[in-house]
């Protein structure tokens, strides 16, 4: 043999051959892994997964007000197409249908959302139009002036009802033992002020007599359909008192809406 030249024994080299196909292995599957973990992203919730999920872990309990602040968290409360909003709005109207029933599998925050923006802008708006005609039929020769406050009132009054109200009476059941739904609360209570964005068309009429026979049948209508769905998560206990007390607040808040903006 040339000097320069080494050799190494056959069993070395035949003994280096499984090293380098398992170093292959090892390295196929950490590609593997990772293009399985490709596939599960972006993980559901907006990044956000609950401890003891599939991909999250007790780590995640730590950080579990990150799906409070998703965005796709409340997205299923949005997903209503035209037809079901358009049946809800219809049921908000003739209480005697079931309308728990027909948001039982899929409450939606769409139709309250909307609800309540539009009633904003109607009070505000028809508000100041009503008063305008009212004004030019009992005192043609002064100035009458746009009253910008309204839309502060109407926002702060309604958005505030439809807040607050349904938070309070879901505290109210959950104390008295009652199975209740802060969503479905929320999605019952939005689409019960439906109805006055009808109303607030028709008060525009500049008689007196005519407003207070419309405020008081939308108000009576709606409280009613109030009264009758809240009645369903009060089934089997004596809590009359709280049905009668949502019938009056709604009652109420059609009162306000004639006196306050319709004067």
């Amino acid at each position: 043999m040339e000097e320069g030249y080494t050799s190494l024994p056959t069993s070395h080299l035949l003994g280096s051959v499984p090293a380098a196909v398992a170093e292959e292995n090892t390295k196929g599957a950490a590609g593997e892994s990772s293009s399985a973990n490709l596939q599960i992203f972006p993980p559901a919730n907006g990044g956000y997964q609950a401890p003891g999920s599939p991909y999250g872990g007790d780590d995640q309990a730590a950080s579990s007000w990150r799906g409070v602040c998703s965005i796709s968290s409340y997205s299923p409360y949005f997903n209503v197409d035209t037809d079901i909003v358009v049946g809800r709005l219809t049921s908000s109207v003739y209480p005697m249908n079931d309308f728990t029933r027909k948001i039982d599998g899929n409450p939606d925050l769409y139709g309250p959302i909307w609800i309540s923006t539009t009633l904003v802008f109607m009070l505000a708006a028809l508000g100041n139009c009503a008063t305008y005609l009212m004004h030019k039929r009992n005192e043609p020769d002064t100035t009458w002036t746009f009253d910008v406050t309204f839309v502060n009132w109407a926002a702060c009054i309604i958005y505030g009802y439809a807040l607050a109200v349904p938070v309070a009476f879901y505290f109210l059941l959950q104390y008295f033992g009652c199975n209740a739904s802060l969503i479905r609360l929320w999605c019952m209570w939005g689409y019960s002020l439906f109805i006055f964005v009808p109303s607030a068309l028709l008060l525009i009429a500049p008689v007196e007599i005519f407003r207070w026979i419309i405020i008081i049948l939308a108000g009576a209508a709606s409280s009613w359909f109030v009264a009758l769905n809240l009645k369903s998560y009060t089934e089997g206990s004596d809590l009359m008192v709280l049905i009668v007390s949502a019938l009056l607040l709604q009652f109420v808040l059609a009162l306000f809406i004639k006196i306050f903006f319709f004067v």
